[in-house]
């Protein structure tokens, strides 16, 4: 028995050619159908796709071992352990609103941080230039 369909091509001078299909015809009983008419039954499921939800626990961690102004760094670290609980049971919404602020807090944290570094830096130069020109 022949599976492969075939096409006879009839042209024209200047048109384009012309495709008819050859119909085949297929005996259902060689191929072993189905011999009762129950109707198949098919389950769809659907799996959620991953969220990649950014809870910034590695920053906070980072915030709170060197740049903790004022326990920023620390709250934003416990903010962002929250976000991770929320994510784990699969409340996105609760861990959304928890990230967001674990990242607020975060920056806060950096940049009171480095303007307090920059000030003190700033103070210890002034300071030794004067120091230094007191002595001399």
């Amino acid at each position: 028995m022949n599976h492969a369909s075939q096409a006879f091509v009839t042209t024209s001078v200047g048109l384009p050619p012309n495709y008819e299909r050859v119909k085949e015809e297929y005996e259902v009983d060689e191929l072993g159908g189905p011999h009762g008419s129950a109707a198949v039954r098919t389950t769809v499921i659907n799996m959620p796709s991953e969220v990649s939800l950014p809870d910034h626990i590695i920053w906070s961690l980072f915030n709170t071992l060197f740049m903790n102004f004022c326990c920023l760094g620390f709250i934003a670290f416990a903010y962002s352990v929250k976000s991770r609980d929320r994510k784990m049971v699969g409340d996105m919404t609760g861990a959304q609103a928890y990230a967001s602020t674990a990242k607020c807090l975060n920056i806060s944290a950096l940049v009171f941080s480095l303007f307090t570094v920059i000030i003190v830096i700033i103070v210890i130069t002034t300071t030794s230039m004067a120091v230094v020109q007191a002595i001399s």
